[in-house]
């Protein structure tokens, strides 16, 4: 018998699980009254100069050394007029540009190419042949991407799939307990990445190529390979495999990256609460991730047919030891995954070096020949942290791999009230750390297990708890580095410091860094970019002032173009787009050097507009909605977005959008 009495999760999102002292501010109120009494971006000029921006340059060539060529201005940009914020079911642009939808979820991909059906009856098998749900983070790989990188005619467009609404995903939306094993089959194939192969028609419009051995889905269940100093380690060994060097599918792929070597970065965000763990004790790396104890979010674990690939979703300690049961699956999720794009017989890789929490995005700083590469990501979940990875070896654009991605150190950011920073190193031979873990009565078998526990050394580090790091982006030119901070309502007055200057904030906002070459990248020096908001909300110590031409709220996908210019993308509640003053939620794009900024997209109802990619000319922009009519009841759709015939279900969908004159997207 099937029990109908309950509820699936639908918000994707995972509780606040941080709950450490860190750092003890009663230890820095005295600082930090010192430091907020004047302007904030007044003190930290007064530390880094009248700018962090060094140059302006409109480039599209990377940084390659400390004499690279200063190159040719682009076109003038931020020509065109900002849109206003509505509340419209559709897609809108500024005049001047034309935006279509592109790819929506259920499109037939690969294998017997089954048609999307409009009353949501596709089957499971069906899902794994068709483009998934919640389109999110994504790239354009031109087809020449490891040669000259010129081609915006042909390439490989790359995409997450985040999460799923089981209302409109399910003819009737799920059909109880336990769940039909189709339903949940569905359900993880909605999940991962679609690789497509895409080229312009004769009309200059893109489009799917059929039949080509480029397209892929990469989903819930799909093998992958544990790399990085986890693998082997006993805390990853499974029933599945006891050797600890494999695992299955990933989940909740919110924002991405790519590497210097023409490989796609996939980043496993809110993953903890697929799983479910009832045992008496929980360990701590189920524990301070949010693993559940009576149900994963969507009661996969719970699937009828009992087939193996299900039960993997609980947790608990059902055999005589990890490798008779799946008490260590969920230690398998919370990394970065690469995917090579180019090779569809290639097995995706799980980067463990990177750290595991919940990755809201990867982003490169420019590489430089013969040096380590860097990479920055953000755990997005309430006071969670910003991370850092240097590479061991250097880069070599000859030899470059994967293999960069293996051995290095991982660093976690500690935000001073003066404006300066610093990079913890979360290393087992990092003797500071580990005094502090001592003293806190932590201890640590191998670096392996403090990967595995990436969120317990930062908090043992002395990391500065954030208000939910999201995306980020790296000047190309410059190397500074933008974090958004989307908003955090649970921060009380007195847990305010420097870098989340704001109690209770609800509408998020926008920090910056330049690294410091001379301690050899372990300093940098920040400021706030932009406090989200209303009209007349003021970022303190600049000449920004939101406006109706800017105003918004809850920043989260963030991208450099090429030519330096800097687009930010909103991702309010439901509740927040339907009641407050910024209608639905949009893309900006800023001149970071003058803080210029200007409303260019607004997406369709209850959507969230995410994930953005251009074409190496700039000629061709595309962005992902994801989850139009998110409040929707499996009789009652809030939006009708692409098909906007007033009767279709909502779908996720990637809007490619170009300038009618054929010029520059922004100009």
């Amino acid at each position: 018998m099937q029990n109908n009495n309950f509820q699936i999760d639908n918000s994707g999102i995972d509780p606040q699980t941080n709950f450490s002292d860190n750092p003890d501010f009663q230890s820095v109120l005295a600082s930090r009254r010192s430091f907020l009494k004047g302007s904030l971006g007044a003190a930290i000029a007064t530390i880094m100069g009248t700018s962090l921006v060094a140059c302006s340059s409109d480039t599209a060539e990377p940084v390659t050394g400390p004499e690279a060529v200063k190159p040719e201005p682009a076109p003038v940009l931020l020509g065109f007029t900002a849109i206003a914020a509505n509340r419209l079911d559709t897609v809108t642009v500024p005049a001047g540009y034309t935006a279509r939808p592109f790819l929506p979820m259920g499109t037939p991909l690969l294998g017997s190419y089954p048609a999307y059906l409009a009353d949501g009856s596709n089957s499971g098998s069906d899902m794994e042949q068709q483009v998934g749900a919640h389109h999110d983070g994504m790239h354009f790989f031109p087809l020449d991407a490891r040669s000259s990188n010129t081609n915006s005619d042909e390439g490989v467009l790359v995409f997450n799939h985040e999460y799923l609404d089981a209302n409109v995903l399910h003819p009737m939306g799920p059909t109880g307990l336990p769940r039909p094993a189709d339903e949940v089959r569905k359900e993880v194939a909605a999940h991962g990445v679609t690789v497509a192969h895409i080229k312009k028609d004769a009309q200059g419009q893109f489009q799917l190529v059929q039949g080509s051995p480029l397209n892929r889905r990469i989903t819930g269940a799909t093998p992958m390979d544990i790399t990085g100093p986890v693998r082997g380690d006993a805390k990853v060994v499974t029933k599945y495999s006891q050797d600890g060097t494999r695992t299955r599918g990933t989940l909740n792929n919110c924002g991405n990256g790519f590497t210097p070597w023409g490989t796609y970065l996939t980043c496993e965000e809110n993953w903890a609460g697929y799983f479910m763990n009832a045992d008496a004790t929980q360990p701590r790396e189920h524990q301070r991730y949010g693993v559940g104890r009576t149900n994963g979010r969507y009661y996969w674990e719970t699937a009828d047919s009992g087939a193996d690939h299900y039960q993997r979703f609980n947790a608990s300690s059902l055999g005589a030891d990890a490798s008779e049961d799946y008490r260590n699956e969920p230690n398998t999720f919370g990394w970065i995954v690469e995917i090579d794009p180019f090779n569809p017989d290639s097995v995706p890789q799980k980067r463990t070096a990177l750290g595991r929490f919940g990755h809201e995005g990867v982003i490169f700083a420019p590489v430089v020949e013969g040096q380590p590469i860097t990479v920055y990501s953000g755990d997005d979940s309430t006071f969670e942290y910003i991370y850092k990875y240097v590479s061991k070896a250097a880069y070599f654009k000859a030899t470059a791999g994967g293999h960069l991605l293996n051995d290095g150190t991982l660093y976690v950011a500690k935000f001073n009230a003066d404006g300066s920073g610093e990079w913890l190193a979360l290393d087992i031979n990092n003797q500071d750390l580990m005094a502090k873990a001592a003293l806190a009565g932590v201890s640590f078998d191998s670096q392996a297990d403090l990967l595995i526990n990436t969120r317990l050394a930062a908090d043992i580090a002395g990391a500065t708890k954030m208000d939910r790091p999201e995306w980020g982006a790296v000047h190309p030119v410059t190397g500074e580095v933008y974090f958004t901070l989307t908003n955090n309502t649970s921060r009380k007055p007195e847990q305010i410091d420097a870098a989340n200057p704001r109690a209770s904030n609800a509408t998020g906002h926008i920090i910056r860094w330049k690294e410091n070459a001379a301690t050899q990248g372990l300093s940098f020096n920040w400021d706030i970019f932009l406090l989200a908001g209303d009209v007349g909300t003021t970022t303190p110590g600049t000449n920004l002032t939101l406006t109706a031409d800017n105003h918004m709220a809850s920043p989260d996908g963030l991208c450099f173009s090429a030519n330096g210019l800097l687009w930010i993308q909103t991702d309010m509640s439901g509740s927040q787009q339907g009641e407050g003053p910024y209608g639905n939620n949009q893309m900006l794009v800023a001149d970071p050097v003058s803080r210029t900024i200007r409303r260019f997209f607004v997406g369709p109802v209850d959507a969230e507009v995410t994930g953005l990619a251009f074409t190496p000319d700039l000629k061709t922009m595309f962005v992902n909605v994801q989850h139009p009519g998110d409040r929707s009841t499996p009789t009652q759709f809030t939006s009708h977005w692409p098909a906007n015939d007033g009767s279709s279900r909502p779908r996720s969908a990637t809007v490619i959008i170009t300038k009618d004159d054929g010029g520059v997207i922004g100009s």
